[in-house]
C-alpha cells in the first residue's frame, strides 16, 4: 500500500517536471524565434540604410560629374560652379565617414536635394549663357566674313589704284620723237649749208619733237643731249650731272616750256675739227634715255 502511494507521488512529481521542462522549452523557442525576427529586421534596416547611403553617394558623384563638365566649358560662371562643386565634394567626404544610420542618412539626403536644386538652377543659367555665346559667335563669324570681304575688296581697290597710278605715271611720261641731226657749214653771210663732209662742218643742228600729252604735268622740261663722235668723245659742254647712282656727261641741255601740246625743239651744237665716222646722239630725261639716233660724216 505504501509502495503504491510512493509510486503515485513519484509519477506526479515526474509529470510536474515534464510540464515545467516543456514550458521552459516553449519559452526558449519563443525567445529564439523573437530574437531571430528582430535580428532579421535589424539586418533589413542595416541593408536598407547601406543601400540608401550608396544611392546618395552615387547621386552626389553624378552632381560632381555634371559640375566638372560645365566647368570644363570655361563659362563666365566658372567660379560659382567651382564653389558649388566643392560643396558636393565636401558632402561626399562627410557621407563616406558616416556610419550610415537612419538619422544621418535623412540629413545627408536633404542636403543632397538642396545641392541638386541649386545645380539645376545653375545649369539653366549655363544653358542660357551657352545660347547667348552661340548667337554671339554666329554674329562674330558673320562680322568676320563681312570684314574679310571688305578687306579683299579694299585690297582689290588698292591693287586697281596702284595699277591705275602706274598707268597714269606711264601715260604722263613725255614721248620724244623724230630725233634728227644735220651737219652744216656756216658761211660768212650767216647762211647755213648742209654737208656730209667732216672737214666742212661748223655746226650740228639737233632737232626732236615732244609729243602732245594731256595728262602730263605742264611746265619747264629739261632734256640732256649727248653727242658722241667716232672716237667715243663727248662733244660740246662735256658737263656732268648725277641722277642717283648714275652720272651723265652731256653735250648740252635744252629747257623746253611744255603746255601739253606738241613742241618742236631745235638746238645748234657748234664745233670744229669734226672727225670722220659715225656719231651717236642720245636724249635723256634726267637719267633715263628717251631717244637715240646716229649719223655719219665722210
Amino acid at each position: 500500500m505504501e509502495n503504491q502511494i510512493d509510486n503515485q507521488k513519484s509519477n506526479s512529481s515526474l509529470k510536474i517536471i515534464v510540464i515545467i521542462l516543456a514550458l521552459l522549452l516553449a519559452g526558449s523557442l519563443f525567445y529564439i524565434f523573437k530574437l531571430t525576427n528582430e535580428t532579421k529586421a535589424l539586418e533589413t534596416v542595416v541593408s536598407s540604410t547601406k543601400t540608401e547611403k550608396e544611392n546618395v553617394m552615387k547621386d552626389l558623384q553624378d552632381l560632381k560629374a555634371t559640375y566638372d563638365a560645365a566647368i570644363a566649358e570655361n563659362t563666365s560662371m566658372s567660379d560659382e560652379l567651382i564653389a558649388e562643386r566643392e560643396k558636393v565634394v565636401g558632402l561626399m567626404s562627410q557621407l563616406e565617414k558616416s556610419k550610415g544610420d537612419v538619422a544621418s542618412m535623412s540629413k545627408y539626403k536633404q542636403q543632397f536635394l538642396g545641392l541638386q536644386t541649386k545645380m539645376n538652377s545653375l545649369m539653366q543659367e549655363v544653358e542660357v549663357l551657352k545660347k547667348d555665346n552661340q548667337k554671339l559667335t554666329t554674329n562674330l563669324d558673320s562680322t568676320k566674313v563681312v570684314l574679310t570681304e571688305s578687306k579683299n575688296y579694299n585690297q582689290t581697290l588698292v591693287g586697281q589704284n596702284e595699277e591705275l597710278a602706274k598707268t597714269v605715271e606711264k601715260g604722263s611720261k613725255l614721248s620724244v620723237l623724230n630725233l634728227k641731226t644735220g651737219a652744216f657749214k656756216l658761211r660768212s653771210s650767216g647762211k647755213q649749208i648742209e654737208t656730209e663732209k667732216a672737214s666742212r662742218v661748223d655746226i650740228l643742228k639737233i632737232s626732236f619733237t615732244i609729243a602732245e600729252n594731256s595728262i602730263a604735268k605742264s611746265g619747264d622740261k629739261v632734256y640732256y643731249v649727248q653727242v658722241i663722235d667716232s672716237k667715243n668723245n663727248v662733244l660740246g659742254d662735256k658737263a656732268t650731272e648725277n641722277f642717283g647712282d648714275k652720272t651723265l656727261t652731256y653735250s648740252f641741255k635744252s629747257v623746253v616750256k611744255f603746255e601739253n601740246k606738241t613742241v618742236d625743239v631745235v638746238q645748234d651744237l657748234p664745233g670744229k675739227g669734226f672727225e670722220k665716222g659715225t656719231y651717236f646722239v642720245n636724249v635723256f630725261d634726267k637719267g633715263e634715255l628717251v631717244s637715240k639716233s646716229s649719223f655719219t660724216l665722210k
